[in-house]
């Protein structure tokens, strides 16, 4: 029950919002020391972007940067 009522109220919130929501639920998940098991497909795309960046370091932006970007769009 508890569940569907959490459910009803987080889509009643804008898209913002959720996003919100979304990061900081990550964020508690990652602070509490809860591993996130990763798929064989995944790790592979993974080493893909990390050795493209490593290749040309100056063509790709970081989270921080992008998430600044995002920030001030908003406002």
């Amino acid at each position: 029950m508890r569940k569907n009522v959490i459910q009803r109220e987080f889509d009643e919130l804008s898209v913002e919002e959720k996003i919100e929501l979304v990061q900081a639920l990550w964020d508690r998940i990652e602070e509490q020391g809860q591993a996130v098991d990763v798929t064989e497909a995944q790790r592979a795309e993974l080493e893909r972007r990390i050795l493209a960046h490593e290749a040309n370091p100056g063509q790709y932006t970081s989270w921080e940067t992008l998430r600044r970007y995002l920030v001030g769009r908003k406002q």
